[in-house]
């Protein structure tokens, strides 16, 4: 079989949509005659397990971890934590107030630690793998950001070894991404992490992103920066898997349920949606015995006070982090699945991982996001929902009402096929092919 080693800082246990991209891969990778050798940190920080991940490991892939060592046991010590408690990712709040220490440890985190709290693990793992490669006779590698630590590795790897073949792939973009601006970084710290992006977009033989707007920003770049050609850039979306479904019959919700699954960060606070549902839970008296606000994973507490000052709190289901596999029959049993897009300058680019599965499941989505975005071209070509911008509440509102009063919520999605774990491995086993 071809060689491949995938560089990824999240893997199984680790649970997540950054874990399921390249867990995807690496299951369908053998069908193909690649075998993954897999590299990845043996104690990391992750913000959540998933045991449940661990079934789609093939047994062709080779799977190496090695320790890392992460400045966050001094963060949790500095800010009162537990050596236990769990760090968040984008900079979500579950109701702590921020003190001085966080706001100090958030600069410290942007301005010291580049381009990540894993920097440490830079040289060594290159030291590791400029072995392994030769040992293993490896000629194609592939690292997976962020963490773009990972990108880093794989950067120093090129340069000492010209002849590896090098696919970057971004699940999210780098400096441009919907937190950059709260890092509080200095000028030095800003124009180094835009270095290391450019040589990460220049050096790779292929850059991989997850929708059509990154990958054209990174063109962009490359071609500011001298380069010539951009065929290089590609796009890979993220997938379902229908092995993921469960066998048996899922039976609906017996309420009106929207249900948002995943992340619930500030960000992605839909005020225009909480005003329309309090409106319609004040003079539609059917709409108020049915509606259920399901939230599913970790929701910051500025959604839960805005959701308390529409005066929505009695129709809120919270449910804590699921394992992967109770998270699609959450979906399937779910009436309206809610797709939530950050309101930040990148928006138009951002095509989160769930939009994928929410398809397979065959339920109706309600988006809210720009019009002109990558998600709302993936919604128009599939038939899979309807998207609404950030402040339409007029639109929204007949959206929902449509949804409640008439939508069929069996609706078979159109074109989605191409968008299968293994129709998208097909896909990166051809970009591997054209990098000989």
């Amino acid at each position: 079989m071809n060689k491949v080693l995938i560089i990824s800082y999240y893997w199984p246990p680790s649970g997540g949509a950054g874990v399921q991209r390249w867990l995807k891969f690496v299951k369908y990778l053998p069908e193909f005659n690649w075998q993954p050798h897999v590299y990845t940190a043996l104690n990391g920080e992750m913000p959540v397990i998933d045991i449940s991940l661990e079934k789609d490991i093939p047994a062709e892939a080779i799977i190496i971890k090695k320790p890392i060592w992460e400045p966050y046991s001094i963060y949790k010590k500095i800010n009162g934590k537990k050596k236990s408690e769990k760090i968040n990712a984008a900079f979500l709040n579950e109701g702590k107030k921020k003190g001085l220490f966080q706001n100090l440890s958030v600069w410290i985190r942007g301005n010291f630690f580049i381009p990540d709290a894993r920097r440490f693990w830079i040289n060594p793992s290159v030291k590791f793998l400029n072995n392994y490669i030769k040992e293993q006779n490896i000629k194609y590698i592939i690292s997976s950001g962020p963490p773009h630590s990972m990108h880093v590795i794989a950067l120093k790897l090129k340069q000492q070894n010209p002849t590896l073949k090098w696919i970057a792939d971004f699940r999210d973009p780098w400096t441009n991404i919907d937190f950059y601006n709260q890092l509080m970084l200095s000028k030095s710290a800003d124009k180094k992490h835009h270095s290391l992006e450019k040589s990460v977009i220049n050096t790779a033989d292929s850059i991989i992103s997850v929708g059509r707007f990154m990958s054209d920003e990174f063109a962009q770049m490359y071609l500011e920066s001298g380069g010539k050609n951009t065929s290089k850039f590609k796009v890979i979306t993220n997938g379902f898997d229908r092995d993921d479904l469960p066998k048996i019959q899922i039976q609906k919700d017996e309420k009106f349920s929207i249900a948002h699954i995943g992340t619930l960060v500030k960000d992605r606070n839909p005020d225009v949606l909480w005003k329309v549902l309090s409106k319609l839970t004040k003079k539609n008296t059917d709409f108020t015995k049915q509606l259920e606000i399901k939230l599913v994973g970790k929701v910051d507490a500025f959604v839960l006070q805005e959701l308390a000052k529409y005066n929505l709190e009695k129709y809120i289901k919270k449910i804590d982090y699921l394992p992967h596999n109770e998270v699609i029959i959450e979906q399937q049993k779910s009436k309206v699945l809610l797709l939530l897009v950050n309101n930040t300058p990148n928006s138009k680019g951002i095509l989160t991982g769930k939009i994928f599965e929410y398809m397979m499941s065959g339920s109706p989505i309600l988006a809210i996001g720009p019009k002109d975005g990558d998600l709302a071209s993936l919604l128009n070509e599939t038939k899979a929902g309807r998207i609404c911008d950030f402040d339409n509440q007029e639109e929204l509102e007949n959206i929902v009402i449509k949804l409640f009063q008439k939508y069929s919520f069996n609706t078979p999605h159109s074109n989605i096929e191409k968008y299968s774990r293994h129709s998208l491995t097909k896909e990166l086993v051809r970009i591997l092919e054209e990098l000989n």
